[in-house]
């Protein structure tokens, strides 16, 4: 009995450590991607009284005629869903959705899903509002000003623009692969109740800030931390004063917390909402960061998110930093460059907020892959989402 109780012991104490990679694998994560809160504590982030409308557009998107290439064969936007596991789609034109699915097992219109790294963008639109309002100071404010138990680590004298486009300078390439990697030891004190402090802390400052681009989800947690430290509101409160009450949300949205105390929300990957409020966050983008007559978020802010005149952030000059060819980087946001100047949020295991503000279109694509990273599936998915821009342009 003494070795089964050892056994049962040691067999817990593994799930314990890789209860991550378990919820995050097909095809489990279909359900652990809609369900966080019965997973994690959570805070709430809740509707408005009234919600703004959100219509549905009189002639839908006829989406069964819609091809695109990819490796070397036309596709259709049903293979493109089987092959990128698509859990929700939507799209928006002109403020109205065109079309709506939810192909997913646990996927609804009231399911609100993880949306990991999306979390970023939305976390820079805050700081475009604070910023606005006066509660942070600007961007060339140092990080330590607001947050001084970093006095002393990798992150001190780095500034928030430094943050805010991934140039801190603090940390190696994100490598969800090796299990040391100060990404991994930050999932680790999320889940089990480690110290997230400790993690930031450690991380070693590699580069001189601002001169190279380096995606890091410390770097937004920081940002998320200042943000807390500035206005003296949680996350969680503050998106719900200053975006999804304004803003004419539809449901509740949550964060996921960290289990350690103090207990926070990740400024760079806790984010829960349905798709229909994502895509209200994206129309919202693409309308310059208007609301009806309220410009909620600062027009000058969303111009910056569609892209950067630095050199580093560029389309194509990201791969040595982690990111894609395909994108260059700014604000929070990943852009794509040419007379068009689209934008989108990204989440690992394939979650996009694509916004083409030219035509006024806005694409929500939620996903259940198996790895964080698969390039095969952006780049598919990517090539399918322009060329339904192109349909409705």
């Amino acid at each position: 009995m003494a070795a089964a109780a050892g056994a049962a012991a040691a067999g817990g104490a593994w799930l314990w450590r890789h209860q991550g990679d378990i919820a995050f694998s097909r095809p489990v994560n279909e359900w652990t991607f809609t369900h966080m809160n019965r997973i994690m504590p959570v805070a709430e982030v809740p509707r408005p009284a009234v919600a703004r409308p959100l219509p549905t557009a009189a002639e839908p998107l006829g989406v069964s005629g819609i091809r695109y290439e990819f490796d070397g064969r036309p596709s259709s936007l049903d293979e493109m869903h089987r092959r990128t596991h698509t859990t929700a789609f939507l799209v928006a034109h002109r403020g109205e959705i065109v079309h709506e699915s939810y192909p997913g097992r646990f996927a609804s219109p009231s399911a609100r899903f993880q949306l990991f790294s999306l979390t970023k963008s939305v976390t820079s639109m805050l700081i475009g509002i604070a910023l606005e309002r006066g509660e942070i100071g600007g961007l060339t404010d140092p990080v330590t000003g607001y947050l001084p138990q970093l006095i002393g680590s990798g992150y001190d004298g780095v500034t928030l623009a430094d943050l805010l486009n991934m140039s801190s300078g603090v940390g190696a390439v994100e490598d969800w692969t090796v299990p040391d990697a100060p990404i991994r030891r930050f999932e680790t004190a999320v889940s089990t109740g480690g110290s997230v402090l400790e993690v930031i802390r450690s991380t070693p400052r590699l580069r001189q800030p601002g001169t190279a681009f380096n995606y890091s989800t410390l770097d937004t947690h920081v940002i998320g931390w200042l943000l807390e430290a500035a206005t003296g509101r949680s996350l969680a409160e503050y998106a719900t004063e200053q975006l999804w009450h304004p803003m004419g949300a539809e449901s509740d949205a949550f964060y996921f917390l960290t289990r350690g105390r103090p207990r926070t929300a990740l400024g760079g990957g806790s984010l829960n909402a349905t798709v229909r409020d994502l895509a209200r966050v994206g129309i919202l983008m693409a309308a310059g960061g208007r609301v009806g007559e309220r410009q909620l978020v600062p027009e000058e802010w969303v111009a910056r998110s569609r892209g950067s005149d630095l050199p580093h952030l560029q389309v194509g000059e990201l791969v040595n930093g982690g990111g894609s060819p395909q994108y260059g980087y700014s604000n929070q946001w990943w852009t794509l460059g040419g007379e068009r100047r689209a934008f989108t949020g990204l989440g690992v295991h394939g979650q996009f907020l694509f916004v083409d503000p030219d035509s006024e279109t806005v694409i929500v694509k939620t996903s259940a892959w198996n790895d964080a990273d698969d390039d095969a599936r952006s780049l598919e998915t990517l090539r399918a989402l322009e060329a339904i821009v192109l349909a409705l342009a």
